[in-house]
């Protein structure tokens, strides 16, 4: 494939752009702190434009949140599927890709976790027991990961663990200064050795 060929793949679709300047608009503002003409003079529409893409504002945030949740869940699988087949397939190893796919999420989609804690509960039921479910499935994954890499740490034990590490690697929205932080690499690769020692902890003899 041609240079030019992979970036016109790579562009994102109108609606792409929509979403992701829905998601910060949101995230800056709350979700009853921006009009659909302002997420439109975003991407350079008119707000009313917005309604061949979605109906409305509710579709949007509704599509944000269970998207995400579903993107997680689908790498989540992949990951620890690719690993198995291609990398050298060690729980540990496993552990790692999980926690790298988790990383690439809490640094490069800060807004949807902001979205996430703020704007969940203003999902239609349906949606939000969707995304839920989403998520149960989701921490499933790293509990069936943790417990081959640490098999005395209990079921209910490896959950708790796993959602511990989920809180600390999603609190990266609500530093106050996200400039302060370092490099892109050595931010993840802290959280990496934070999330690791999280589960190391949870594993040690009492």
């Amino acid at each position: 494939m041609s240079t030019h060929a992979a970036a016109r793949v790579a562009a994102p679709t109108r609606r792409e752009q929509i979403l992701r300047e829905a998601a910060r608009l949101f995230a800056e503002r709350g979700f009853h702190g921006v009009g659909v003409d302002e997420i439109g003079a975003a991407v350079g529409i008119s707000g009313p434009g917005l309604y061949r893409h979605f109906p409305g504002k509710d579709a949007m945030l509704a599509e944000l949140l269970v998207g995400i949740s579903e993107r997680l869940l689908e790498g989540g699988r992949l990951r620890v599927s690719q690993d198995a087949a291609d990398g050298d397939g060690s729980p540990r190893a496993l552990l790692d890709a999980l926690i790298e796919g988790h990383i690439d999420f809490a640094l490069d989609d800060r807004p949807l976790i902001t979205l996430h804690d703020r704007e969940l509960d203003r999902l239609r039921d349906t949606d939000r027991k969707r995304v839920r479910r989403l998520q149960r499935q989701y921490v499933e994954v790293w509990v069936g990961v943790v417990r081959e890499l640490y098999p005395d740490v209990a079921e209910d034990e490896a959950r708790v663990t796993v959602h511990a590490v989920f809180g600390l690697l999603n609190s990266t929205p609500h530093l106050a200064r996200p400039e302060a932080l370092p490099d892109r690499a050595a931010t993840a690769a802290l959280l990496h050795r934070l999330a690791r020692g999280a589960f190391e902890a949870a594993a040690a003899p009492r």
